[in-house]
């Protein structure tokens, strides 16, 4: 018996190797005497004979009885789909990350000198209206040159494009994993706050150190920090490795509804606009305006913690390192000494400014380069 199936496994094998190669051999000589073309022998006629071989299918539902195996065909089918399946979500979520980064770079290149004139007043006592944030503005320009309003934004550039890539890649995993656009979920605007919250929660805690380099850098002299590393070396020898996260718990706080707001009143405008518009896609003006009043709606939801954060993070260099230690206790100092609308809210017509700017050119960059890098990239 054992004779005898080792004689038919042996017969399978021989007839799996010899069969296409004989196969071959004759529809290539019938070519010739038939006197076809070249180009019709790319076609491998060995597959035609694999797929319809009734011996060898019979050989091996034999064999797999004899010796207890099932065929593995459907499952490696399975693992094949499952792989594919895998390969397509990384290409995808590398794209994200792609996108996201040079979103970030480009929103924050084009508002930098707004920003740093916006930081300089959230971290001092100094009242701030358009006549004194132009005045700011031009001793920057006269005492530093033109590209002293863009100091700091090295830092903030190695601060963005990693966050801004981790922001946007995670939102879209976020996205997948509540399936905020899956059937059903398309009235619950609440996913796409959580989604938000939680990818601005998971970039702003991975590089927040950058953020509190990023504004040192915007609230001192050159002559204090030269340089992103100097301002980690002299923080980790003077201070220690915890300042370099003096700021966290506002910070989080704050992004929980910047983020989800943001967001979420993005992603709700576009489905709103795709309903009405019936068009799956906005256009890029459209997409800015959308942008922009999500980005208006999040940075007045979170401005005060923004203020805290801002305090907290350059108390040391602006002399008030024993002041500002505590989220409530920095938020009842600013507002005691300095109110509710120049102190709390101090710069918030400048985030009205600058806000809907960044987030518009951010979100309108990241749309549009997603879309192109897919289409160019992914398999159709």
């Amino acid at each position: 018996m054992n004779h005898s199936l080792e004689g038919r496994t042996v017969a399978v094998v021989i007839s799996d190797i010899t069969t296409p190669a004989i196969s071959v051999t004759r529809h290539k000589t019938q070519q010739i005497q038939s006197g076809e073309g070249r180009e019709s022998c790319d076609i491998p006629p060995e597959a035609s004979t694999l797929q319809s071989s009734p011996f060898r299918e019979t050989q091996l539902e034999e064999h797999s009885q004899h010796s207890g195996t099932t065929s593995t065909t459907p499952t490696f089918k399975e693992d094949v789909q499952a792989e594919e399946e895998e390969s397509f979500h990384t290409q995808r979520l590398l794209i994200s990350l792609l996108a996201g980064a040079m979103a970030g770079a480009l929103a924050k290149t084009t508002i930098a000198p707004l920003d740093r004139t916006k930081i300089n007043f959230q971290a001092t006592k100094q009242t701030f209206s358009a006549h004194n944030a132009f005045v700011f503005v031009r001793e920057c320009y006269q005492k530093e040159g033109l590209l002293s309003l863009w100091r700091g934004n090295s830092a903030t550039m190695a601060r963005i494009i990693p966050y801004a890539a981790i922001q946007f890649a995670s939102h879209e995993q976020y996205k997948r994993m509540l399936r905020v656009d899956g059937p059903g979920n398309e009235n619950k605007p609440y996913l796409r706050f959580v989604a938000g919250s939680m990818a601005g929660v998971t970039s702003q805690f991975l590089t927040y150190p950058l953020d509190m380099a990023r504004a040192r850098m915007a609230v001192t002299h050159r002559d204090t920090y030269a340089s992103l590393r100097q301002v980690f070396t002299k923080i980790l020898k003077n201070e220690g490795p915890l300042t370099l996260y003096r700021g966290l718990t506002p910070t989080l706080l704050g992004v929980i509804p910047y983020a989800g707001t943001s967001f979420g009143i993005y992603e709700t405008l576009k489905k709103f606009h795709a309903d009405y518009s019936h068009r799956d896609k906005p256009n890029p003006l459209e997409r800015m305006m959308f942008g922009a009043v999500a980005g208006l709606v999040g940075q007045s939801s979170s401005y005060p913690l923004d203020i805290v954060r801002r305090r907290m993070q350059t108390a040391t260099v602006t002399g008030n390192g024993n002041h500002y230690k505590t989220i409530m206790g920095t938020l009842l100092k600013v507002y005691r000494e300095e109110g509710l609308h120049h102190g709390l809210y101090k710069g918030l017509s400048m985030n009205w400014i600058k806000g809907p700017i960044a987030v518009g050119i951010s979100f309108t960059t990241f749309d549009t380069l997603k879309i192109s890098l897919e289409q160019i990239l992914l398999p159709r």
